[in-house]
């Protein structure tokens, strides 16, 4: 008989709730597959027995962080925004993970993951719309834009299908491919994917994702997004591309609508916004984050974009979080 795998959810308020369906249905079919009861899951809270997912529905904990709990894994889910309720969470979670238990996180999850220090330089998968947030925050910690990352030290996936790959890949590692493929194949889920995959990232301007746009246009992009903070001139992307900057305009147009300019203008700004909702830096931060040396210049074009000011879009955040005691986004 084998032994027993035991996934721990540490599940914050405002997890996203389909990030956690995600991993352990998957393992629930192989266990009906194989026969076998190979995977067990618990989940766990900072305190209370009560935590109320992004969606509203209400969870019932099996146990606290301080229980003993027999783990080989401890998977963090949360949104971004969370801070920890109980001051002994970041100390109890590196002594988890001191004594064998493998740490991980899912999708916004990450975040109190490394705010506990058990991280520990292992690569991590963060999904593309926490991503400026998250380098902000953390500028000296590495991170992947893979869907997933599975470390020895640490596994993390960016999102809820990424979740489903990682429970694919824990399947296939304990019960072997046949049956990580058939568990695919109940849920209509398309074949695992492997490690090394890139998350896909919905092009603006266009009704396709990144994937889709030309191999010219996706590399200037990747030129110019290398460092929002210090953004390329389009005569030094055109260079490196060996083509002309009038070139590269028309490439643009073409593909996405829109001139380079007000295409990169429209990246900095969903960048900066990530900021503003996930982080409580300081809007002179938010700026130069960006590529604005001018507080003046970023807030005309954040309301151009979106409708509002940088100050005003995150006190309608907080608002929200306040009266709806959930943080928002997640995903």
């Amino acid at each position: 008989m084998m032994s027993t795998t035991q996934i721990g959810f540490l599940i914050f308020p405002g997890f996203p709730m389909a990030c956690l369906t995600s991993v352990i249905e998957p393992l629930r079919a192989a266990n009906e597959i194989s026969d076998q009861g190979v995977f067990g899951w618990t989940l766990i809270s900072e305190s209370g027995p009560r935590v109320t997912s992004s969606a509203g529905v209400v969870f019932k904990a099996d146990a606290t962080l301080a229980d003993d709990c027999a783990l080989d894994y401890l998977l963090l889910l949360s949104a971004p925004s969370i801070r920890f309720a109980d001051d002994k969470t970041p100390a109890l979670l590196r002594r988890i993970a001191r004594h064998g238990v493998i740490p991980g996180a899912i999708s916004g999850g990450v975040f109190p993951l490394v705010r506990s220090g058990v991280a520990n330089r292992a690569p991590l998968s963060v999904h593309w719309c926490y991503a400026a947030a998250f380098a902000s925050e953390f500028p000296d910690v590495p991170f992947s834009d893979r869907t997933i990352e599975i470390d020895p030290r640490c596994v993390t996936a960016s999102g809820a299908a990424a979740a489903f790959d990682l429970a694919l890949h824990l399947i296939d590692a304990k019960l072997g491919h046949a049956i990580a493929t058939e568990v695919a194949c109940w849920f209509q889920h398309p074949m695992m994917r492997k490690e090394g995959v890139h998350q896909i990232v919905p092009a603006p301007g266009t009704d396709g994702a990144s994937t889709d746009l030309p191999p010219l246009v996706a590399r200037a992009i990747e030129l110019f997004t290398r460092d929002l903070a210090e953004p390329v001139p389009m005569a030094d992307i055109a260079d490196a591309l060996g083509i002309t900057p009038r070139h590269l305009e028309r490439s643009f147009k073409r593909a996405t609508g829109q001139n380079p300019t007000g295409y990169f203008r429209h990246l900095r700004m969903k960048a900066a916004r990530q900021i503003v909702m996930y982080s409580d830096d300081r809007m002179g931060d938010v700026a130069a984050a960006v590529g604005y040396s001018s507080v003046q210049a970023f807030a005309k074009h954040y309301r151009n974009t979106f409708g509002l000011s940088p100050q005003e879009d995150r006190k309608r955040i907080n608002l929200y979080r306040v009266e709806g005691n959930l943080p928002v986004p997640s995903v």
